[in-house]
């Protein structure tokens, strides 16, 4: 039985935006609830760790949702939430689902795969250096 992306080639750059905007945007969330209070959050005060997270995660979602830099802003989005997972989740315990860490450690290997794979066909990047881009998932 054939895979999806061999049955489906085209199919697989929607896939791929789509994570890519979905990701930036819950990422874009924490950054505004951390600088404006947006979203039942509270304003960090200037200076301090959160609110340094704040302004990584409110620009770097941006530029993810928008596939611009995509590479080096998910690369460090990635950092910044395996720092949070280890500074913030880790010491209540090892496990993820035990100190609510879920969401910093699926963020963190999202964003890892987007500074490996780029934004993809459908990214300002793309439009940026008028090329094809290199298939997300090539054929075997």
């Amino acid at each position: 039985m054939a895979d999806l992306i061999s049955q489906h080639p085209r199919h697989v750059h929607w896939v791929h935006a789509a994570l890519r905007i979905f990701a930036g945007a819950v990422y874009l969330q924490h950054g505004t609830q951390k600088l404006f209070g947006a979203l039942g959050g509270h304003v960090a005060t200037v200076g301090t760790l959160s609110w340094t997270g704040g302004i990584i995660e409110t620009v770097a979602g941006t530029l993810i949702i928008a596939g611009l830099f995509t590479r080096v802003a998910a690369f460090i989005a990635a950092g910044e939430m395996a720092v949070a997972y280890f500074k913030f989740h880790a010491p209540r315990g090892f496990w993820p689902v035990m100190n609510h860490g879920e969401t910093p450690v699926l963020l963190c290997f999202v964003f890892l795969y987007l500074a490996a794979t780029g934004a993809g066909p459908l990214s300002l990047d793309y439009l940026r250096t008028r090329h094809r881009a290199r298939p997300v998932m090539p054929r075997a």
